[in-house]
This record gives structure tokens, C-alpha cells and sequence, in this order.
């Protein structure tokens, strides 16, 4: 195990303790009448839950089923209960950028609220709330969202992102990712892990990324229960057409605001995009047209083509702050995707489960 943060080793005591009293304190959890398939990890960011949650809310509905996805909706502006309406230059702000994303690429409904519970209550009845909101108000851009009606079908299904310690709203199947660098990690604040690993007991299933199999399997498999699923996912970036890695020419800078930037600059080194470098902001920055300026300047330093960022950082961009960016070059927007080695297991271990849940 190593320490991001060595100087905050000696916290680590005092993270566990919280923990455990956390543990102690926490009440019954509620349940909502549809079940619940929460996706998360152990550590706080940069496993890749977003393009996983995006793969199980395209599957499932593939196969019938009326699917939704619960976010807290980290750093948003709005207030009460939302519904994911508006897609425009204020929406990430409005909304916060991962369900922003997750809309976008699903198009199933997409509520936003810190209170998960609520949020599925507004699911289920298809209604938005504002409680909670100035004078009973909301200024932002946007569609109303106050009474919009969500078609139903036959079977629901909420997707709980980023759910994992989110334990107040009761879960009918719990999956986890880890990567290579969680299990070399150590708690926070000295690490990035929100808990140890003797938390993966409570996993139903844990997602490991193909490329990691061989290092990760062996470790995850010890930390997990008898019975429970390995996943395996495969991650490929997916490129615009129609001139997919070279659409920002042969030379872009990149940039992006995520957990783990380094990653993202490792897959587009390997999928032949020659970026000459990557500016890294903290995750989930809200940006700026200073940040323009300072990403246009470094562009101009290093002679480069164009620019490229990931589909988070895209959809914090508004239209000025693009059109201010391609007076050097393209600007080049790249997907991750996720796709499960075997979804036809990946289904059908899941609509056993929920369909025990649901008979």
C-alpha cells in the first residue's frame, strides 16, 4: 500500500474511527418500490463508474426495462429533485457534469438530488420537486422541470451511480469496481479509498478492467465473498467521426479535469493520437475563459494542431469558450466506452436477481 499524502498518515486513525461511528449510526435502510442496482467503487474517484453505469443502463433497456439513474450530482447549482431535461451550455452547472454525460449518452432519465431516496420517489412517480429551492424557484436555463411526466413501462429499475457508500437507500444488487491502482492505495486522507477492503464483503459483483485482469484478479478475489460475480469490462476511447484520432491533427493538447488525467493521456498515446501534452485541472472543475486562455497559450507554445478533452469536460465548454479554443485548432471531444466481456452473463445474473426482487 503507498500513501498519495504521507504527511496525512497519521489521520488515518481518525478516518476509521468515523467510519466505524458512521457504521454504528446508520439507521434502516429505505427502499423504494422499484429495485435498485447501485454502482460504485472504494475509492473516490477515477475508477470508471460513469461508463459502466452508462453500459448497464443501455443494456437494460435494451431489454425491456424502464431505466433510471440516481446521482447525487456532485458541485451542481440546482436544488430539490431534478430530472436531467436541458442538454445546453448550463446544464453540467445546472446538473453537474457526470449526469450531464450519462443523459447524453443514455438517453433513460436521469435524477439528481444529495437525498437518493427522494430522488427515486420522483423517479417513481415521474414528478420533479423543487423543495428546497429560493421562493420556490429555479432561475437556470433550462426546460421546466417541475411537473414533467416520464413514460412508464412494465418493469422499472433505478441505477444508483456512484452508490457504493451511499447505504441509506436500501440496494437489491451492489456492483463495485477496482482497479490496480485502488489496491495499491490507502485510506483517505492519505490515500484516495473511502474504505478498507474488507467492504468488498458487501459486493455483489466486482468489475475489473480487462487490461488489469492479470494483476488485479488474484487480490480482488480474496476480498470478495463466496458467491459473488467477477465482471470483466473492456474500455476502448471512441473517436469523432470522420476523422476519428486525427481530428484534432497530428500534434493536439490535451486537457481535461478528471480523477486520474494520466490515464486518459496513456489511451490516447495508445490509440495512435500524438497529444503533446495534457493540462490537468482538479476534478470536476468548473471552467472558465481564463482556462481559454491559459490552454490556448500552452497550444500556441507547443506548436499544436488542435485540442482534445473527454465528454465530462465537454459538456462544462459553452459554445464562446469553444469557439475561443479553434482559433488554433479543432477541438477534438473523445468517449470512453465500457463494454462487458460477457454481457449476456452480466444480464443474466442480473434479472434473476431482479426479477426475485420484483415477483
Amino acid at each position: 500500500m503507498s500513501a498519495r499524502r504521507s504527511w496525512a498518515l497519521p489521520l488515518m486513525p481518525l478516518y476509521r474511527v468515523a467510519l466505524a461511528v458512521k457504521e454504528r449510526l446508520r439507521g434502516t435502510p429505505k427502499r423504494l418500490q422499484w429495485p435498485v442496482v447501485s454502482v460504485g467503487s472504494v475509492s473516490a474517484g477515477g475508477a470508471g463508474k460513469t461508463p459502466v453505469v452508462i453500459a448497464l443502463a443501455k443494456m437494460l433497456h435494451s431489454r425491456g426495462w424502464n431505466v433510471d439513474v440516481l446521482s447525487r450530482g456532485y458541485g451542481r447549482t440546482g436544488y430539490g429533485v431534478e430530472w436531467v431535461a436541458a442538454l445546453g451550455d448550463q446544464a453540467a452547472e445546472r446538473y453537474g457534469d457526470e449526469p450531464v454525460v450519462i443523459a447524453r449518452a443514455t438517453g433513460v432519465p436521469v435524477w439528481v438530488n444529495g437525498n437518493r431516496f427522494e430522488a427515486g420517489r420522483a423517479a417513481e412517480s415521474g414528478v420533479a420537486s423543487r423543495a428546497g429551492a429560493p421562493n420556490g424557484n429555479n432561475n437556470h436555463e433550462s426546460a421546466d422541470t417541475a411537473n414533467h411526466p416520464v413514460p412508464r413501462k412494465a418493469r422499472g429499475v433505478h441505477l444508483l451511480d456512484d452508490g457504493f457508500q451511499h447505504r441509506g437507500l436500501a440496494r437489491n444488487f451492489d456492483v463495485v469496481l477496482v482497479t490496480a491502482e485502488d489496491l495499491d492505495d490507502t485510506l483517505l486522507p492519505a490515500g484516495n479509498l473511502r474504505e478498507d477492503f474488507e467492504a468488498l464483503q458487501r459486493a455483489d459483483a466486482v468489475v475489473v478492467r480487462e487490461d488489469e485482469l492479470e494483476e488485479v484478479k488474484g487480490r480482488a478475489w480474496q476480498l470478495m465473498r463466496e458467491g459473488s460475480q467477477m465482471w470483466v469490462v473492456r474500455r476502448k476511447l471512441v473517436f469523432p467521426a470522420p476523422l476519428f484520432v486525427f481530428s484534432a491533427g497530428l500534434r493536439p493538447l490535451a486537457f481535461c479535469a478528471i480523477a486520474r488525467p494520466e490515464g486518459f493521456q496513456a489511451m490516447l498515446r495508445e490509440s495512435g493520437c500524438g497529444v503533446v501534452d495534457t493540462i490537468a485541472f482538479p476534478d470536476h472543475h468548473s471552467y472558465g475563459m481564463r482556462d481559454m486562455e491559459r490552454i490556448l497559450e500552452v497550444g500556441r507554445q507547443l506548436n499544436a494542431t488542435g485540442f482534445v478533452t473527454t465528454e465530462k469536460d465537454d459538456v462544462k465548454l459553452t459554445a464562446t469558450m469553444r469557439e475561443r479554443l479553434e482559433i488554433l485548432g479543432p477541438l477534438m471531444v473523445v468517449g470512453l466506452e465500457a463494454e462487458f466481456e460477457d454481457a449476456n452473463a452480466v444480464m443474466s445474473v442480473l434479472e434473476t436477481r431482479l426479477g426475485a426482487q420484483t415477483a
